[in-house]
């Protein structure tokens, strides 16, 4: 979270209906909030005001209180205050930050009560899931997706259960912690127009060369995802590079560091690497930061950790948001949405991401091995905006011929996607590229607004039959999670859910995270998991959920010591993959 300065505290005040204590906690020109008031509902504006009691807790904890950091801070002030003012819901932090989006404090590993069922055997390790939370409270535009990286894990052994909250440690996040508030712009928020964007661009020059930050350490918020590969757990975010994480057995969360040995300084790499259980092997992709050619990269990183020579794109002619892709056990696939990233929009007044209705999306495919983009095509796909990928596969399609199935939800009403994802529904698809004739066959295989969809982790790349998506209440809230046997898809079927479970009246949760039963027996015989939160109760919870009922019921729940918001992607890791990843030297 950006600051809050003094003049925004006064022209925005309320008088909580909580008691003073529970409300607010003030740091020098910046305020820590540890709950939200009560009442407080999405879309609904958070409004502060300091009371006598919380000024006095006011600390002085700023260590950089040198001239230029006084400059630098008055004039992100004076950018926030009169050149650039959130105007637009969709980075106005009074409402992005409303309800349970509203961030939270650490918590160091606290015992947790199970308040229903009993956990079972399988889920001896952790699971853990990643999202944003902004350390500092905004006085400037925000995005849902611009705060820093905070991971919640509940760690269970013996049938009892363990949960902790830390912030990813991060580049970004530490040089903000010393300086005492936010000075990494975040690209989904801070570039609104020609006088905004080169003010804050000279400030943020100022900044480095008055050496209060090195860009070349990342800037990135890791707030995405996390993966586990050549034994190590990582946290991340398309905006950076990796950074390593350790669960200790006592269910703490630790950053070991910025794992570089998969870039080079300057450079990233996506969110959503995947990775071939079969081979041990990761593939994963970055994008240029500088806007210039080639705007993608594909790599491979062999089951010893190292990272394999990377493959420039240059087929790819414009900067284009790509999100996520699939791989099968013969391709990769890339979306290349109406999602675009533009800097010469930054003149129009435009933001620099934006949304082309005109360009007309596309999928590349590669084979996967490749060395270079020369066996690489594209294929038109109208109406086909895939930020997702749930899974790939090969098939014969009986003929001689050859066909990628992908499986991925498609974002209609894309034009909503950055400023109102209340407004956008995505259809789940079976998507059929003949890689002969190459075409594209596509249809739904639900009706219903699903994404955050998972399948059994060892079944990723290769055929699969079950799908677990996350239900839209809408977007980004999350009311339930719906099953979707593939195996029911033709072209003339629209719905192939099989099961479904809602999370009751103002409950909502997030991705569920498939875990397999130990000994599995067949590709549904699982769990998932994920946290729920009720906007009644204000509690939060972990639930456990029978993926092989037709109710999904719910044979555990967890009741947690503290809030947790809103989030993204989360993973499951056995015990002995944690013993594991503890065991490896942070490279």
């Amino acid at each position: 979270m950006e600051s809050l300065c003094s003049s925004f505290l006064q022209k925005f005040t309320f008088t909580p209906s909580l008691p003073r204590s529970q409300v607010v906690r003030f740091k020098i020109q910046s305020v820590k909030i540890d709950k939200i008031p009560t009442g407080t509902r999405f879309l609904n504006p958070v409004k502060l005001a300091p009371s006598d009691d919380q000024t006095e807790r006011r600390t002085s904890k700023v260590t950089k209180q040198s001239l230029p950091n006084i400059i630098f801070s008055s004039l992100d002030h004076i950018i926030c205050k009169y050149i650039d003012p959130p105007l637009r819901t969709s980075i106005d932090p009074k409402h992005v930050l409303s309800g349970n989006f509203y961030p939270t404090d650490e918590l160091p590993p606290t015992a947790c009560e199970v308040v229903e069922g009993t956990l079972p055997s399988c889920l001896t390790g952790a699971y853990i899931r990643n999202g944003p939370n902004p350390q500092f409270i905004p006085d400037g535009p925000y995005h849902l997706f611009d705060g820093d990286g905070m991971l919640h894990s509940i760690r269970i052994r013996d049938g009892e259960a363990t949960f902790c909250s830390r912030y990813i440690k991060t580049y970004k996040y530490m040089v903000e912690r010393e300086i005492g508030r936010p000075v990494i712009l975040n690209v989904f928020s801070a570039f609104n127009g020609l006088a905004a964007s080169i003010a804050r661009c000279a400030v943020t020059f100022g900044r480095v060369l008055a050496r209060e930050y090195d860009p070349k350490h990342g800037i990135g918020t890791v707030n995405t995802s996390l993966a586990l590969f050549d034994g190590k757990l990582f946290a991340l975010g398309e905006s950076d590079l990796p950074y390593r994480i350790k669960i200790t057995p006592d269910g703490d969360i630790i950053t070991l560091g910025r794992h570089e040995s998969f870039g080079a300084p300057f450079t990233t790499m996506t969110a959503h690497p995947k990775i071939d259980v079969e081979t041990q092997e990761a593939f994963a992709f970055r994008q240029s930061i500088t806007f210039m050619p080639p705007f993608l990269i594909y790599f491979k990183i062999n089951k010893e950790g190292e990272k394999q020579p990377e493959v420039p794109i240059f087929s790819l002619p414009e900067p284009s948001l790509i999100h996520d892709f699939a791989i099968s056990k013969k391709y990769a696939i890339f979306p290349d949405t109406q999602i675009v990233m533009n800097p010469k929009n930054i003149l129009k007044g435009m933001p620099a991401i934006s949304v082309d209705p005109k360009k007309v999306p596309r999928l590349g495919i590669i084979p996967r091995e490749s060395v270079d983009e020369s066996d690489m095509w594209w294929v038109e796909v109208p109406g086909l905006n895939m930020v997702h990928a749930v899974n790939a596969w090969d098939e014969d399609d009986g003929g001689g011929g050859e066909t990628i199935v992908v499986v991925a939800p498609n974002v209609l009403a894309v034009e909503h996607v950055l400023d109102r994802t209340d407004l956008i529904h995505a259809c789940l698809e079976r998507i059929e590229i003949n890689v002969k004739e190459r075409i594209v066959t596509r249809w739904a295989l639900s009706a219903a607004n699903l994404d955050f969809a998972v399948i059994n982790p060892a079944h990723a790349g290769k055929k699969n039959r079950y799908i677990y998506a996350a239900l839209g209440a809408p977007m980004p809230k999350i009311s339930g999670v719906v099953k979707i046997d593939s195996s029911l898809s033709t072209a003339d079927s629209n719905d192939c859910t099989v099961a479904s479970r809602l999370y009751g009246p103002k409950c909502y949760g997030g991705e569920a995270i498939f875990v397999p039963n130990d000994p599995e027996t067949e590709e549904d015989d699982g769990y998932l998991v994920t946290f729920v939160h009720n906007e009644i109760t204000l509690e939060s919870k972990f639930i456990v959920m029978d993926a092989k009922s037709p109710t999904l019921e719910i044979v555990a729940a967890v009741r947690l010591p503290q809030r947790v918001p809103y989030g993204f992607h989360g993973i499951f890791v056995r015990d002995g993959d944690l013993e594991n990843c503890n065991q490896i030297n942070c490279n």
